[in-house]
C-alpha cells in the first residue's frame, strides 16, 4: 500500500512546476469538469490558477466557490498529491503575472513568445487562488525500496 507524504513533503511535491488537473462541479446531470491546468503555488500558501474569465471552467469555479487539483509524478516512483478547497480571491492578471506563471512550464524565450503571443486573445486572463482545505497524497516510494 502507498505510504502518505508529511505536510513537508506534499506542499513541496505541490510546489514543483507540474500540470495540474483541475477538478470542479459541473451542471446537474453532467460529471465534473477535469481539465489540465497551470498553476503556481509555494509551501504555505494558496494555489493559484489562471484561465478566460469566460471560460467554462471559471463560470464553474464562481458557482461551486470551490475547486480541486491534482497533480503527479509517473516517471520514476510513483506519487501524487490532491488538494482541494475554497476560492478565496480572483483578479485580472498582468502580462507579467500570465509570464510568471508560464515560465514555470516553459523554456526561457519560449515562456516570453508564449506570453506575446497569448496577449491579444488571452490578455484578460484572471487569476483564481484556492486556499488548500483536504490534502489526499500517495507516495510509492517505500515499495519501490522494498523492490530495489
Amino acid at each position: 500500500m502507498a505510504g502518505k507524504m508529511t505536510k513537508e513533503e506534499r506542499e513541496a511535491f505541490l510546489a514543483q512546476p507540474r500540470v495540474g488537473v483541475l477538478s470542479v462541479a459541473a451542471e446537474p446531470g453532467r460529471a465534473p469538469l477535469t481539465t489540465p491546468i497551470w498553476y503556481r503555488y509555494e509551501p504555505g500558501g494558496d494555489v493559484v490558477v489562471m484561465t478566460s474569465p469566460g471560460a467554462r471552467k471559471a463560470r464553474l469555479i464562481e458557482a461551486a466557490g470551490r475547486f480541486a487539483l491534482c497533480v503527479q509524478r509517473q516517471d520514476g516512483v510513483y506519487q501524487y498529491v490532491s488538494v482541494e478547497g475554497p476560492v478565496v480571491k480572483s483578479w485580472p492578471m498582468t502580462k507579467a503575472e500570465r509570464h510568471e506563471i508560464a515560465a514555470r512550464y516553459l523554456p526561457p524565450g519560449v515562456s516570453e513568445a508564449y506570453t506575446d503571443a497569448m496577449d491579444e486573445p488571452h490578455g484578460s486572463n484572471i487569476a483564481i487562488v484556492m486556499r488548500p482545505e483536504r490534502w489526499n497524497t500517495a507516495n510509492f516510494s517505500d515499495i519501490a525500496e522494498k523492490l530495489a
